[in-house]
């Protein structure tokens, strides 16, 4: 918001070939919190919708435990289910798909996703340094890679231009400090003058550079108009929201799940340590507090080998991360892995998608 107390317009945010009424992307949560029901409503309500792809097969019908690589088949069809019921949801509306660097299966998922009509797709958890290369038969997809800071920005842009003559469509920049889920390179902020508008203000300059338009997406502890405001006003063409869209009525997660989040306030949130070797930011339950206390005290058993380096596959430490996610996105919220970023408190009752963006928005 600015000085005089009136809200800015939200102008609409174009990535790649597609247009969204709002610079709004909706937080990618795994595992089955973001799903088609949550992707396709907020899709229809002119923001970005999008499916998170991490373990996205595991409760599905298509997953058989005891049929070795059933897991990733499982993947595939799952997401190209999940995309066909988000487009039923929402038409023309823009679907974007996550892919995590970190598995062992995203080039796969991002292929996936392409053929079976994705807009966008956005990755996480890693650079994506090759990931043109897979999807260079599909032009009309944009790629939106998510970024820690400055440096990984350079190296994709850079990367991408001098092996595939080509840059992303758009960037997402984590704010390490209030992002849910798992944060890199936070030892930044302890630097004298850091701050969230600096590091916008140092990637946009670079950006600037580029011979094509990049828009900047911000994401992390963002929950309602005043704060979109005060993040585009630091020069940011859009905002990525997760945590919010927890506790709408479309959010493919068990209700429990929503209501643990309704009922949370920041002083919920802990740092807990993960299987991928990186710190995550959580609710705290029963389960974050044995992951801290003694991970011993936690099942270490690997459902899947679905990530590249797992710390409880390969070093029997921690826990199985899609195990925990999947847990609690069901509805056991004592013995899950609860993501949450820093915006908590936003809302006082589980509402429609289509209220929320209104709410955001208006």
């Amino acid at each position: 918001m600015n000085n005089s107390g009136i809200k800015s317009i939200l102008h609409p945010l174009r990535i790649g070939e597609h247009i969204a009424r709002y610079p709004i992307i909706q937080g990618a949560m795994s595992v089955g919190v973001s799903g088609a029901k949550l992707a396709g409503a907020v899709a229809n309500a002119g923001g970005v919708g999008v499916i998170a792809s991490m373990g996205i097969g595991l409760n599905s019908p298509y997953f058989h435990k005891r049929q070795r690589g059933s897991f990733f088949t499982a993947n595939q069809l799952a997401l190209k289910d999940e995309i066909s019921k988000a487009r039923i949801i929402s038409p023309e509306g823009i679907i974007g798909v996550n892919v995590l660097v970190a598995t062992r299966d995203y080039l796969t998922l991002a292929q996936t996703a392409a053929a079976a009509g994705a807009n966008l797709i956005i990755t996480g958890a890693g650079l994506p340094l090759t990931l043109p290369e897979f999807t260079v038969d599909y032009p009309d997809v944009a790629l939106v890679p998510s970024v820690a800071n400055v440096q990984s920005a350079k190296l994709i842009c850079e990367t991408w231009k001098t092996q595939y003559n080509c840059l992303p469509d758009a960037l997402i920049l984590e704010n390490c400090q209030k992002v849910g889920g798992h944060f890199s390179q936070c030892e930044q902020a302890n630097f004298p003058g850091f701050s969230i508008k600096w590091v916008i203000s140092e990637l946009q300059e670079y950006l600037g550079q580029q011979e094509k338009s990049i828009p900047l997406i911000i994401t992390g502890g963002i929950g309602d108009r005043t704060e979109i405001d005060r993040i585009l006003g630091m020069g940011a063409d859009g905002v990525q929201i997760g945590t919010r869209f927890i506790t709408t009525e479309e959010c493919d997660a068990d209700l429990r799940y929503k209501e643990y989040h309704l009922g949370a306030s920041p002083e919920d949130l802990v740092t807990v340590p993960s299987p991928v070797g990186k710190p995550s930011r959580a609710l705290k339950n029963a389960f974050a507090e044995k992951a801290i206390a003694d991970s011993s005290l936690l099942e270490r058993r690997c459902i899947a080998n679905c990530l590249e380096s797992c710390l409880c596959r390969d070093s029997k430490k921690t826990y199985c991360l899609l195990q925990a996610l999947s847990k609690a996105a069901c509805g056991d919220i004592e013995n899950g892995l609860i993501f949450s970023g820093a915006n908590l408190g936003s809302g006082d009752r589980i509402i429609s998608v289509s209220e929320l963006m209104a709410e955001l928005t208006c």
